[in-house]
């Protein structure tokens, strides 16, 4: 097992009580998974580079057979449930309470799913874990199931959709605590909650959202360009290749999260209002 020396390395904890957390409801936390196995599949918490080179592991990996139910590890509000590249389905729960999210990747979207926006208690079923060709994996290439299992402190909404400081990381090239994320394990062994929460990892502004704001500027000016050449109605050519542009533009924004999806969302509404209304001024005066 290879660290580097600015990373502390995982903090070794006895989950021999695992199981007995579940059922007691003074405590906030639990396991996500019931029948707990005391041994981890694949990377463990700060592992650096097995699996993703150069780049560490910044949640923990449990071992399950496809169809194992997933349940929330404490009361919380679903931020975040849909398909995520590598990891199959993944959903997200925020514990404002706690000043946490958790992070469950690698679940089956074929069986069922909590919404989004939904308010879970703890240990209310969330999913299930994925087969192997449908879990992140594929027929070609399959993924051993298991639960991909991450803590960090404050909110997902704390969190740009991109760069090392994105809030669905799983490998990156940083040190985890750096970032904000915490040991899993450690967390719910010590069911302790600091007086006000979890406190955030300091950082600037840019090192979070400056990777977001970049792409986010680009959408929008080739959004405003494609929707001022659309409302002039040239060329037809030219009026397809920017509908095309904007309803790009406006896709990115949504499968990556960007917060300026609504605006881009409100340029193709305006769009669609303006040419609407040209069309019933032809209609009439015509």
């Amino acid at each position: 097992m290879k660290y580097l020396e600015s990373c502390p390395s995982y903090e070794t904890v006895s989950l021999s009580e695992a199981n007995t957390y579940a059922n007691n409801t003074e405590l906030p936390f639990r396991f996500p998974l019931d029948n707990f196995h005391a041994g981890l599949y694949g990377a463990r918490f700060a592992e650096y580079g097995t699996g993703s080179a150069e780049r560490y592991h910044a949640a923990e990996d449990y071992y399950g057979p496809p169809g194992t139910p997933v349940f929330a590890i404490a009361d919380g509000i679903v931020s975040f449930c849909g398909p995520m590249g590598g990891y199959g389905w993944l959903i997200i729960i925020d514990h404002p309470q706690a000043n946490l999210y958790s992070l469950y990747g690698h679940l089956s979207p074929t069986r069922w799913y909590i919404e989004s926006g939904v308010f879970v208690e703890k240990g209310q079923l969330i999913a299930y874990l994925g087969d192997s060709d449908e879990n992140g994996g594929s027929s070609e290439q399959p993924l051993t199931p298991h639960l991909h299992f991450g803590i960090r402190a404050g909110q997902r909404a704390d969190y740009s959709s991109m760069g090392e400081w994105r809030w669905q990381a799983g490998w990156i090239k940083y040190c985890p605590q750096d970032l904000g994320w915490l040991q899993p394990s450690l967390i719910i062994v010590n069911q302790d909650i600091p007086p006000g929460g979890f406190s955030k990892q300091a950082s600037g502004f840019l090192p979070i959202w400056g990777n977001e704001l970049l792409l986010s500027g680009f959408l929008l000016i080739v959004a405003t360009f494609a929707f001022i050449m659309i409302t002039r109605r040239r060329k037809p050519i030219l009026l397809v290749l920017n509908i095309g542009f904007l309803a790009m533009a406006t896709w990115i924004s949504y499968y990556d999260e960007l917060k300026i999806r609504y605006v881009l969302l409100t340029i193709c509404i305006l769009l669609v209002l303006i040419e609407t209304f040209k069309f019933i001024r032809r209609r009439t005066q015509s």
